[in-house]
């Protein structure tokens, strides 16, 4: 009989998402920890993002039918059990030696949606594999970081279409990396057998001679950043829904609307890019403004409990992605770990919604307090 592989059982003590973190930060080493969890610079707006959500206060009603209530939302012409997603996040082997075949199973199993990384290190067709025969999963979104190879990224969406995946999800936040000085500190390096399997073939462009004086940033780096005209581009190359992740400018959402864009994620990458940026929770109403409903939103940054998932849907967003707690479940207990997150995530926004007197979603635009005082 072949061996079945099990996962271990949640350690004692791990009851919330925080008790996944705490437990997270005594496996992993300080590398791993910096790389995973780092934030840019003074990581400001990695905590900010937190506090923000928590800021807001919630005016619950009482006395109101609950009965028959529900989380199901609508995302793209397709109706999901509820409206949390896993956040694309590159390498999770570093978490867990089953990395990102544990993150699928469980999210599939919670009927959690999949935002699967460009730079994930396991092959996006085994994740489909894996993920797309669940019945009641969720939706599974390819993200992708434009290359400045075009065929290369032309043939990577080819491959996300006949794996099955349902959209994709372009990171227009990030043309350079942050400034993460505890990842630079830890001195990391991303060990042998780790890598991101899905870009094995990318051909990087030859460094340009530079005159004296010129930016080694501007004048090579960003000569191949993506712009709105790539946006077109690849609408045009594939039958996919296009989502464009990272935006935080409301000029930027109706520039969206107007390049065609299937939705927007207001992000700001966790804080990992640029530091003391806006808040998603201060982000998000702006964005909602601007588009007005044209196309749908979701929201990443912070989300830690299920009244920050109430909240988020109450300040326009259709859905949430989660990244963080999902690593820390992953580092805890695999696939149990990141499940377990994902049901307490659940399970609290059910919570949340019988207190504050929302039946459905569609109601969670009443239960937020005016600010100030």
């Amino acid at each position: 009989m072949t061996p079945q592989h099990t996962h271990p059982a949640l350690p004692p003590g791990v009851t919330t998402l925080a008790d996944h973190e705490r437990h997270a930060r005594g496996v992993l080493d300080e590398a791993s920890w910096a790389y995973l969890f780092g934030a840019a610079a003074d990581e400001l707006t990695f905590a900010r993002n937190i506090e923000a959500w928590r800021a807001l206060e919630l005016l619950p009603r009482v006395l109101k039918p609950l009965a028959g209530g529900h989380t199901r939302v609508e995302l793209l012409g397709r109706t999901f059990a509820h409206p949390i997603l896993v956040a694309p996040m590159a390498h999770q082997r570093l978490a867990h030696p089953d990395g990102e075949h544990a993150t699928a199973l469980a999210a599939a199993a919670l009927g959690a949606g999949l935002v699967f990384s460009t730079q994930a290190s396991a092959p996006l067709d085994e994740i489909a594999a894996r993920f797309l025969p669940e019945p009641g999963r969720g939706p599974l979104w390819f993200q992708l970081y434009l290359q400045p190879d075009r065929g290369f990224t032309a043939e990577l969406v080819q491959r996300a279409e006949a794996a099955g995946f349902e959209a994709l999800v372009l990171t227009v936040d990030a043309p350079v990396q942050g400034a993460r000085d505890s990842e630079r500190r830890s001195g990391f390096r991303l060990p042998a057998g780790i890598g991101a399997v899905n870009l094995t073939g990318l051909r990087h462009p030859p460094p340009r001679t530079l005159a004296a004086g010129q930016s080694a940033l501007f004048d090579d780096l960003l000569t191949h950043a993506p712009g709105w005209d790539d946006v077109a581009w690849l609408r045009s190359i594939t039958r996919l829904p296009v989502l464009l992740k990272g935006v935080l400018h409301p000029d930027d959402a109706r520039q969206a609307v107007a390049c065609g864009a299937s939705g927007l994620i207001v992000s700001n990458h966790g804080g990992r890019t640029l530091d003391t940026a806006i808040t998603t929770a201060n982000a998000l109403p702006r964005i909602a403004q601007a588009v007005q409903g044209d196309l749908p939103l979701l929201v990443d940054g912070g989300i830690r409990r299920g009244t920050d998932v109430l909240k988020a849907i109450g300040l326009g967003a259709s859905a949430v992605l989660v990244g963080r707690p999902v690593l820390h479940g992953l580092a805890t207990a695999g696939a149990t770990g990141v499940a377990h997150v994902l049901r307490l995530l659940r399970d609290e926004l059910e919570i949340a919604m019988a207190l504050t007197g929302c039946r459905t979603l569609a109601e969670a635009t009443t239960v937020l307090a005016p600010t100030g005082r």
